[in-house]
């Protein structure tokens, strides 16, 4: 043999015994495919081979018997049930061992964090059969009740601490305020994501009182478990009280800074509480000369004392036109140009002009007003001609109106003397004038979570005049004129919310007397009965529907999403009734009920409302967009 084949022959006995080697290695970690085969193929080195580990575990079913929604807590964190959803074949008997051991006890410490202190967990388990169905391991869950807050003790150190003590009245009704509005009361349940909650929310209001650094100095919850209670104790440290200093304001150009310095109505030193900085910002929006607002607070606690604002301002355009065109149920389709003039020859004032022309309604506005004074008061001068037809006549309008207006977060309040003229000509009837001076106030009071899509809260619409008028084939003489209107909203459960509303109102003159169409009501359409056309509702004179001295109506809604994929989309249902007349004996009221689509936009309800008449035998289509205060 030589030495080249003595050689080869070598290598290919090495190469046999590593192979039987690198199979053998395969063996022990579980079988690779072709190791048996090599076994088979060299006994000797199968039985020298080392036995095979237990394979890995086929996997654990895991059943929780459990209420609701401390099942799904429990699937959810539980690891037992995590590790099974996403290693069920990659994990061997004792870890699966060790996990289920420590499955109660995971169980209970879950439990807690729902408040409930005293569970009893039992765990059954059944072996894995040989057929390849898992093991299963059931959890049984008795909860028991859960723990409730038995004492709250709430401290607050710090400045706010130091000035409630002196008689502080902002520190006083501050320090109240928090206390009685804790989120955990003693008797109610407790949970831990409740306590986390009304610990933010106590933080937030401080802070929104005008301690903006303010932050726990210490909390806890100790539970007693053989009582099944809870006593919390929390102390804040309040830091100092921020108060108003300087305002620096940026982005004026047309506008004057006088004018900024009104909408912030609050004096040097007011504390710069969360209600000061958004109702300032909020005013400065709602005047309509800017189209962009910032207002933040410097936060640095050393100029607490003299705190700096910051306002910075984007302004509208000098001068605006718009062109829409619309189409109402109540008045069908309409054209309308309205132009603003946002600092009339560079004076501070605001002139407002729009000209609408449709089927049923042709109208001139117009107004010239002030910018705010100090006192948010604002002055105006206005004008209007209208004339309005509905289906049984058509009235021809005439006001000039001189007067003042505040507009603040809740109320708004309008007081004026106003000249008006009016021409009713029922559609084959006799003209009849009437021509009235008055001194009026108006008022809007709002209580609501939003004014724009409100679902919890009042607001409430009132009028009041006096006056001295005389028309056509009538004496002359003085009339008083009163009106109020409550709509409420409240939320009814989770997903379904409700509104109701109250209108009531009344033209007192004598007998022999007229007053101006416009001061009288009729009923009827998107904002009043609905089932009924506008202002179709009214007492009969000759067979022709006009404007009565008495109004009642009344409205009661609930509503609900749709879809919990379209939460904005809901559905509704209601019923209307009421009527106007001459006097409340003879009011007779009328009655609607229907089914409407609400889309909430972020302009207002955009309502499509499907309604019938019980007396008209009839159904009728109202859509209307927006809130009637």
């Amino acid at each position: 043999m030589t030495r080249a084949r003595r050689a080869g022959r070598a290598a290919a006995l090495a190469c046999v015994l590593a192979a039987a080697l690198l199979a053998g290695g395969c063996a022990s970690l579980g079988g690779a495919p072709g190791a048996e085969a090599a076994q088979a193929a060299d006994p000797a080195a199968a039985a020298a081979a080392p036995a095979p580990a237990p394979a890995a575990a086929a996997g654990v079913r895991i059943e929780i018997d459990a209420p609701d929604n401390l099942r799904t807590l429990l699937e959810r964190h539980l690891d037992l049930v995590r590790l099974g959803r996403i290693a069920r074949e990659e994990v061997d008997d004792s870890e699966w061992s060790r996990l289920i051991d420590a499955a109660p006890l995971q169980v209970r410490e879950l439990l807690q964090t729902e408040g409930h202190f005293q569970p009893v967990v039992t765990m059954e388990r059944q072996a894995r059969r040989g057929d390849g169905e898992p093991e299963l391991v059931r959890l049984i869950v008795q909860p028991g009740e859960r723990a409730r807050v038995a004492r709250v003790t709430l401290e607050v150190e710090g400045p706010l601490e130091r000035a409630a003590a002196a008689g502080d009245g902002h520190a006083a009704a501050t320090l109240a305020q928090l206390r009685a509005a804790w989120g955990l009361p003693p008797g109610a349940p407790f949970r831990n994501g409740d306590w986390s909650d009304a610990k933010a929310a106590t933080l937030a209001r401080l802070r929104a009182a005008g301690f903006v650094t303010a932050t726990w100095s210490g909390t806890a919850a100790d539970v007693d478990v053989a009582k099944n209670e809870v006593r919390l104790f929390l102390v804040a440290d309040s830091g100092p009280l921020f108060r108003l200093g300087s305002l620096e304001v940026e982005g004026l150009v047309a506008q004057d800074l006088q004018t900024v310095l009104n909408l912030l109505a609050a004096p040097r030193g007011a504390p710069v509480t969360e209600t000061l900085v958004l109702d300032f910002q909020e005013r400065l929006q709602k005047t309509g000369l800017f189209e962009g607002v910032s207002v933040t607070l410097d936060p640095d606690p050393a100029q607490a004392g003299d705190a700096r604002v910051s306002v910075r301002l984007r302004e509208a355009p000098l001068q605006v036109y718009t062109v829409g065109v619309g189409v109402s149920a109540n008045i069908g389709p309409r054209a309308s140009v309205e132009h603003v003039w946002r600092r009339v020859l560079g004076w501070p004032v605001t002139a407002v002009n729009e000209v609408e022309w449709g089927a049923k309604r042709q109208a001139w506005d117009g107004e010239l007003s002030t910018h705010p004074d100090d006192r948010l008061y604002r002055n105006l001068l206005g004008v209007a001609i209208e004339r309005l037809e509905s289906s049984s006549d058509a009235v021809l309008s005439q006001r000039l109106r001189l007067g003042r207006t505040q507009d603040t977060g809740r109320i708004e309040r309008l007081y004026f003397v106003e000249a008006e003229r009016s021409s009713r000509r029922p559609f084959g009837g006799t003209r009849s004038d009437a021509f009235a001076i008055s001194y009026n106030y108006h008022g809007v009071w709002r209580q609501l979570d939003s004014v724009v899509l409100p679902t919890e809260g009042f607001s409430f619409a009132g009028q009041a005049g006096v006056g001295r008028s005389h028309g056509t084939d009538a004496a002359s003489g003085y009339f008083t004129r009163a009106y109020g209107r409550l709509t409420g909203y409240l939320p009814l459960g989770r997903t379904w919310y409700g509104q109701a509303r109250v209108e009531l109102g009344q033209v007192f003159l004598r007998s022999n007397m007229v007053v101006p169409e416009s001061q009288k009501w009729r009923a009827g359409g998107d904002e009043s009965v609905r089932g009924y056309g506008y202002r179709s509702l009214g007492p009969l004179v000759n067979g022709v529907v006009g404007g009565g001295t008495a109004l009642a109506t009344a409205s009661v809604e609930v509503a609900r999403p749709i879809l919990a994929s379209m939460p904005s989309l809901w559905g509704a249902v209601f019923v209307d009734a009421g009527n106007a007349a001459d006097s409340f004996r003879a009011l007779e009221p009328v009655w609607g009920a229907g089914i409407g689509v609400r889309w909430r936009s972020p302009v207002g309800p955009l309502r499509l409302d499907w309604a019938y008449g019980r007396e008209l035998r009839k159904t009728r289509l109202h859509f209307s967009v927006g809130i009637a205060f």
